[in-house]
């Protein structure tokens, strides 16, 4: 089964799905919907288009360069089939696929923590900005001053008899 990719979005396309595009210099462009093949009839580039993998590729959204990439590429060299080596293979595989989704969370956390703390110190600003809706307005003053209230240390009689 040979899965092909879209030349616009770059996703995977099944054997029986997608248009085959072929231009006048015998070039052979594959999309996987008509989505991807009207956006190339209206000569868009693709890595303008926020929706496709050259997009997120372009602008740091997606992991590009990493070592578990290189696994994925096409071999054209046919290899003797040996049942210990395609069970060694699927063992590998296993263990690439953990490896890659634990290094993506972790290059998503590194995007993401700029703006957390960019979130936060706006959310502290606009609660000092609008500390009146949270307190009511005189107890600003009643902070600096603190009430003390005493209270009886000794147990009254009535109390004791209550509890026994």
């Amino acid at each position: 089964m040979r899965l092909v990719k879209c030349w616009f979005c770059s996703s995977t396309i099944y054997p029986g799905h997608g248009i085959q595009f072929v231009r006048n210099d015998a070039k052979i462009f594959r999309f996987c919907r008509s989505k991807c093949h009207k956006n190339f009839k209206m000569k868009r580039n693709p890595r303008k288009v926020k929706w496709t993998k050259a997009y997120r590729a372009a602008h740091g959204k997606d992991m590009t360069q990493d070592k578990t990439f290189e696994f994925e590429k096409k071999r054209n060299r046919p290899e003797r089939y040996d049942r210990n080596v395609t069970e060694d293979t699927l063992k590998a595989i296993k263990k690439i696929d953990k490896i890659r989704s634990s290094r993506e969370a972790e290059h998503i956390n590194k995007r993401l923590k700029p703006n957390k703390q960019k979130k936060f110190k706006s959310e502290v600003d606009e609660i000092g900005q609008n500390i009146s809706l949270i307190k009511a307005p005189g107890s600003y003053q009643q902070d600096s001053e603190k009430m003390k209230v005493l209270v009886s240390t000794n147990k009254s009689v009535q109390n004791e008899t209550m509890e026994e």
